[in-house]
């Protein structure tokens, strides 16, 4: 098989230097500097084992790359950019006949719980990915994964359930690439669970100190309006105890891990994306919640401050903690932003 990354950042990035690490074929696809960093000097990958440069064939479009038959595309690209990437690739021809969208895997390797409906509706095999793989895109041509034996968990199956060949032989070659990958049935289950953390990247971005007495009261909050909506939607997710003992098996190197700074949001507000993905976080239990008569007000707050900032590339960390929590418990919505 042949892995099409697309999205080469912290996530995308370190899967595909990973399995390129391992023998497998990869092309990486990215865009802007980053593109032209990754094909003028390669991928430099950081990991607890030290640096090192990848250099590994790189796109920056589907029009770039001639689709063959073992192709797996993997989706890496943060969920607000997902509806352009599927398009852009469904339609692409694949050798023999046929087009991307009819004949080739599509793998989720995203926060999220959206990006996999937006798939099935562009591609007939969609896999979901839950990802657990702290990882920073430091700056163009640059990742950083601090974590150790493995770098990250990335729970597989075929969307919406169920396990197949293709699955297992993803899984089985991610496994062989420092990656743990355990092929499961309830994939989404996984992605929920993963859903209810991410919770949490809203307020690290904002407030850029998630440890912080204010920002954690604040966290809580959501996180209790995440568990009332998964409970009236009944939605099941994986427990505590199941995502505690699959973590255990990896660990942060304490050095590098104060070089990775903060989470996927916060690294969006530090890069000044002008995106951010909380409409797919925190808004989807707001979305959640109006389907089914729960009120969301701290997640609709999070959901609406992070896009601003975002929107106006203020850096991580602008809103102190006690300011946060002061505007959540004022729930005072015709006020401006914050200064």
């Amino acid at each position: 098989m042949r892995y099409i990354i697309i999205g080469a950042g912290a996530v995308g990035g370190s899967i595909g230097a990973r399995l390129a690490e391992s023998g497998a074929d990869v092309v990486l696809v990215a865009r802007g500097a980053h593109h032209e960093v990754l094909r003028d000097r390669g991928l430099s990958f950081t990991s607890p084992e030290g640096t090192r440069v990848h250099r590994i064939p790189v796109a920056d479009g589907p029009a770039a790359v001639g689709l063959r038959p073992d192709d797996v595309l993997v989706l890496a690209v943060k969920t607000q950019d997902s509806v352009a990437a599927l398009d852009a690739w469904a339609g692409r021809p694949v050798d023999g006949g046929g087009t991307a969208g009819e004949r080739l895997p599509l793998v989720c390797a995203q926060n999220g719980v959206e990006s996999e409906r937006l798939a099935l509706r562009r591609f007939r095999r969609v896999y979901a990915m839950c990802v657990w793989l702290p990882a920073t895109y430091a700056e163009p041509g640059s990742v950083i994964a601090p974590s150790t034996p493995y770098s990250g968990i990335l729970h597989l199956g075929r969307y919406p359930s169920g396990v197949d060949e293709t699955a297992s032989a993803i899984g089985a070659e991610l496994e062989k690439a420092r990656l743990l990958a355990p092929v499961v049935p309830d994939a989404m289950r996984w992605k929920y669970a993963k859903l209810l953390s991410n919770l949490g990247n809203a307020v690290e971005a904002l407030t850029g100190s998630p440890a912080d007495d204010d920002a954690k009261a604040v966290f809580q909050r959501a996180l209790a309006e995440g568990w009332a909506v998964f409970a009236a939607a009944k939605i099941d997710c994986a427990t505590q105890q199941e995502q505690d003992e699959a973590r255990a098996l990896i660990h942060v190197d304490p050095g590098m891990g104060a070089r990775r700074g903060g989470g996927s949001s916060w690294q969006s507000l530090n890069r000044g994306t002008g995106t951010i993905e909380a409409d797919y976080l925190n808004g989807e239990i707001v979305l959640l919640g109006r389907l089914h008569g729960v009120a969301t007000p701290v997640n609709e707050t999070l959901q609406r401050l992070a896009g601003a900032f975002a929107a106006e590339r203020r850096p991580p960390g602008s809103l102190p903690g006690h300011r946060l929590r002061a505007r959540v418990e004022d729930g005072d919505w015709p006020r401006g932003l914050p200064s």
